[in-house]
């Protein structure tokens, strides 16, 4: 296969060491610096292991089927019980596994025969389409009978309701205990319903355009054509119903969709009731259609699709992608999906995903602990507990008289507790929160057990209250209750029930504009959020959160200068206990990334707290496919006029400091061609040095060599920003002169440090200001520090919790520094500021690669030069 690594000599050790993972059920840390080609060799390596188990598995069976068992058992009776007993249970459990390889070989030669007709018979899906167009045009022409009907006969309403109103109303709950739904089933008699998981291979990564890359080389692999890979991803990117979509927030799709499901469902049972008042007609989804939702999954198994082809596809065929992917799942070899699906057990469990004895390859994995904690986190504000509140009580006031006893009771309980959250800030649920200021202001942490029993709701079963939550869509009723009554231009009719909405109305009001004057306007990304959703949605999730083991998490208590401002979050401490279950059910977990390191993080934060066997656990980094001559890592521990250089919070203001950086800057940009990436550790420091820089003038002399830009705040600026900063390296190139380039200013953490590619020109040197150190003040990482000196072993040397911040840091810094060597053909410098860097136990956190080809510079002018003689060469070269 064409592995990206065939022409260092690395082909052989990669694919030992992942067939070694996957044979031996082991959790694999890869470190690969390649990007795509590291991905592509990992399926390649994945698929060829998981064609040999198959052949092995037929070969099995085979033998079985054919008598041909290795070894007969022996019939020697066991304590207690004659050979004869013995001989006739061995003897049954034979024929009971001959029966299912049976069984489980028509299915598959089934499987195989419908995927092979549709992929060779083309007349099918022109025959699919017609019928479908038919279909279409029945259902219209019986549409408008039934319109005409209705026009003679008329339409029964209950209690005066409107028509749009009746959607509204929560259906009767009927039990506390969850019940085991199959979702989208319509048919439970089809034969493909009962097929079995196929072993196959997870694969995950960050984001839906890198999965759509990876798909994309895949189809031009060698396995490209005949291996079942199924994409899935969040209704926000399948779904094909424009009503729907135009919804915007993914809490708001996915109830409502749910909500047309559970229309469709009941839709039945209403039509057999002929005798009986029957209820308003409800929304149903056209998309959502068994048989053309089988249809899809085949097509999806044939070919391998990606997200924009699997949604082409939804459109053409009018099925819904999110859920004919789901279908395909049980007979796929390789299934596709961002790794926030994968670590989040309720949303792996409604996708249909099994891991028993299967494989999971998790790609840029880096950041893997910091996903875990912000997927199991959740934060509410002070404003949106009282808004949720408001609206609460005015829907239970409409609709007291419809709702069931049940109903009425857990919407009581969920007042409540809302009343308890917003006292524990301070304040009181029934005035405006952005007019309450809060006594006692300052940021304070609780274990889950003393803020359930502080805020006085230790005695709500929380398991019941947020399952009935998520059964009942009481999110989604209470959002269509306020798009109809709670928006300023709605008008308000005046008889008595509609004149108790005014109260909701008004309160609204006050929350986007404020009720008097001297009361400070709330925050505009807070408004927006509360016009874009219903607050209980986020709610819904701190409940969820408040429902883990009360080791492992903590309560914080931000309370601000008013209770609106203020804010209740839940901070997961202990990413292992979810991951646990992943690294427990699956066959083998690969762990995955360019940049790694370091890797100690990973070991104990995740696998050890999860209880996995050290001896299970294996480490592999591969070389990058560069020559040595392409990289240049320079630590730099003095500046030019011999000034130290150490960015400490106490030193990093020096004037003299900031000089120095700006110095180094000028000499870099007058040698270096094209662009230059310079990182800060933090928006606030780069603004700091920009503006010295201005007084000093400095930055009028760096503009004489290179164009400056800065990175944005803003994620929607950054694509402009970064397509200025090509066009202008691309321009100084073709044009000579005395600009050279470009100059980018970034942030560590920020919007560029992640998942851009300076390559070529882009980034022939990226620099490093400083050691990006988290700020150790913070209350959140000062519980996490104590948790984990708590609950890691000591061992000799730096207790756990400094080894975590030097860890955080070499993270951030590694992935910086990796934005520039992107290809095979490229080449760059790396300079780091601080002559922290060459202490032995920070150089040895830095990606391999780097650091066999470091050198540590103590005098500046050493380091110029070596940039001039790399320069030099390679313009030779060219």
């Amino acid at each position: 296969f064409p592995f990206p690594y065939t022409p260092y000599g690395i082909q052989e050790q990669f694919m030992e060491a992942l067939y070694g993972a996957l044979e031996g059920g082991r959790v694999g840390i890869f470190e690969s610096p390649t990007g795509t080609g590291k991905s592509l060799s990992l399926i390649c390596g994945a698929l060829s292991w998981l064609r040999d188990l198959e052949e092995k598995k037929r070969q099995e069976e085979a033998r079985l089927l054919e008598g041909l068992s290795p070894a007969e058992p022996e019939c020697t009776g066991t304590a207690g019980e004659p050979d004869w007993v013995t001989a006739f249970v061995q003897k049954k459990e034979e024929r009971d596994k001959v029966d299912r390889l049976k069984e489980e070989q028509i299915r598959r030669k089934k499987r195989e025969d419908r995927l092979e007709k549709i992929r060779h018979n083309v007349q099918l899906k022109y025959t699919a389409k017609r019928k479908r167009s038919e279909e279409d045009e029945t259902k219209r022409l019986l549409q408008l009978s039934k319109e005409d009907l209705s026009q003679g006969a008329g339409v029964d309403v209950l209690e005066q309701l409107d028509h749009n109103e009746e959607e509204l109303i929560l259906a009767e709950y009927e039990s506390d205990e969850e019940k085991k739904v199959v979702s989208g089933l319509e048919e439970d008699d089809d034969d493909d319903l009962e097929e079995e998981h196929v072993t196959k291979i997870y694969y995950c990564s960050r984001t839906h355009s890198q999965l759509s890359q990876f798909v994309h080389e895949v189809q031009k692999s060698p396995f490209g054509k005949d291996t079942r890979l199924v994409s899935l991803g969040s209704r926000q990117n399948l779904c094909v119903n424009e009503e729907v979509r135009r919804l915007g927030a993914l809490q708001l799709i996915n109830d409502r969709c749910m909500e047309m499901q559970k229309n469709k469902h009941e839709k039945k049972s209403d039509e057999e009731n002929e005798g009986k008042k029957r209820r308003v007609g409800r929304a149903i989804c056209p998309f959502y259609s068994y048989e053309q939702m089988q249809f899809l999954r085949d097509e999806v198994l044939v070919e391998v699709k990606d997200i924009e082809q699997l949604v082409s596809l939804g459109r053409e065929t009018k099925a819904c992608p999110y859920y004919g992917s789901r279908y395909a799942i049980p007979a796929a070899q390789l299934v596709v999906l961002p790794y926030q699906m994968l670590l989040h057990e309720p949303t792996r469990t409604a996708a249909g995903i099994k891991l028993k004895d299967q494989v999971v390859i998790i790609d840029e994995a880096h950041n893997l602990i910091d996903t875990i904690t912000c997927i199991h986190s959740a934060e509410v504000s002070g404003a949106q507990l009282c808004c949720a509140h408001s609206q609460l009580s005015q829907y239970m006031e409409r609709y007291r008289k419809r709702l069931k006893a049940k109903n009425l009771m857990y919407i009581k309980q969920i007042l409540y507790l809302l009343e308890r959250f917003v006292a524990m800030l301070g304040g009181n649920v029934n005035q405006n929160p952005g007019c309450q200021a809060v006594s006692q202001t300052g940021t304070v942490l609780k274990s889950i057990n003393d803020f359930l029993f502080q805020s006085q709701i230790d005695n709500i079963n929380l398991f019941k209250v947020q399952r009935y939550c998520e059964k009942s869509l009481i999110s989604r009723k209470l959002f269509g209750f306020v798009e109809r009554y709670g928006g300023p231009a709605t008008a308000v009719k005046t008889n008595k029930e509609n004149q108790k909405l005014a109260g909701l109305q008004n309160f609204l009001l006050t929350l986007q504009q404020g009720s008097d004057k001297e009361c400070d306007p709330p925050v505009e990304a807070e408004n927006d959020q509360l016009r874009t959703a219903s607050p209980l949605m986020q709610i819904e999730g701190f409940l969820s959160a408040l429902t883990n083991a009360n080791q492992d998490g903590r309560v914080i208590l931000n309370r601000q200068g008013t209770v609106g401002q203020s804010s209740l979050k839940f901070l997961l401490l202990n990413p292992a206990v979810h991951f646990a279950k992943v690294v427990e059910e699956c066959r083998a977990v690969i762990i995955a990334g360019g940049t790694m390191q370091p890797v100690a993080d990973f070991r104990e934060q995740l696998l050890s707290c999860a209880g996995v066997d050290p001896a299970r656990v294996m480490e592999f980094s591969c070389g990058h496919v560069i020559p040595p001559e392409n990289i240049l890592p320079i630590i730099l521990c003095n500046g030019p006029s011999n000034q130290q250089l150490e960015f400490t919070y106490q030193t990093r203001d020096l004037p003299q400091m900031m000089d120095e950086t700006g110095r180094i800057l000028c000499n870099l940009c007058n040698v270096i061609p094209g662009g230059v990436v310079c990182f800060f550790p933090s928006y606030e420091y780069e603004k700091q040095v920009y503006t010295h820089w201005e007084k000093t003038g400095l930055l009028t002399r760096l503009a004489t060599k290179k164009k400056i830009f800065q990175e944005p705040k803003k994620a929607n600026q950054v694509e402009q920003v970064l397509v200025e900063y090509a066009k202008c390296i691309k321009r100084c190139s073709q044009a000579g002169g005395q600009m050279t380039g470009a100059l980018l200013l970034s942030v560590v953490g920020g919007k560029m440090s992640e998942g851009i590619n300076f390559s070529d020109d882009l980034g022939r040197c990226v620099i490093m200001v400083g050691m990006p150190y988290p700020n150790i003040k913070s209350p959140e990482l000062q519980e996490k520090m104590a948790w984990i000196d708590k609950s890691t072993p000591r061992a000799a040397g730096p207790a756990p919790s400094k080894m975590l911040i030097e860890n955080l840091c070499m993270k951030a810094v590694n992935q910086s520094i990796g934005r520039a060597i992107r290809h095979q053909k490229d080449f760059a410098s790396i300079l780091l500021l601080d002559h922290r860097y060459a202490r032995p136990a920070i150089f040895n956190k830095l990606p391999q690669w780097i650091r066999e080809r470091t050198q540590v510079k103590p005098a500046f002018g050493s380091a110029f030069a070596e940039l001039r003689k790399v320069r030099t060469s390679v313009l030779c070269t060219a």
